[in-house]
């Protein structure tokens, strides 16, 4: 693995920041999934209702989108050493459902500071 933390971590501090700092996702509602692949690949579900963000692990819901992607992309991508549009057009990273929706949670996830990871 190239990075030192595990999916399930990152997934809990996402969780963390942005209930800590709800602003970014107030007014969407949304599930999102993550299907991963790799050495730390797991299912993860992201909801966000109300200004409230939960992660769940697996697949309890129905997914407004899901991004599949291997895990250590995703790290690569919360830590902006991959562009989720380069992933997405180098094949990197594949998304059912609304594209749109992906873009947007692209954008709200950059806005939160991950550098402790790096």
């Amino acid at each position: 693995m190239t990075n030192e933390w595990r999916t399930e971590e990152v997934f809990q501090e996402i969780e963390k920041k942005l209930n800590e700092d709800p602003k970014p996702i107030e007014g969407m509602k949304a599930v999102y999934q993550y299907d991963l692949s790799g050495e730390d690949g797991a299912t993860y579900q992201l909801h966000l209702a109300d200004g409230t963000a939960k992660v769940e692990k697996g697949s309890p819901a129905e997914a407004d989108c899901t991004l599949q992607m291997d895990a250590e992309d995703f790290k690569e991508m919360l830590l902006g050493n991959l562009n989720g549009t380069a992933a997405f057009m180098s094949g990197k990273l594949k998304i059912k459902g609304n594209i749109g929706m992906a873009m947007k949670l692209e954008n709200v996830l950059r806005s939160y500071d991950v550098s402790q990871y790096r």
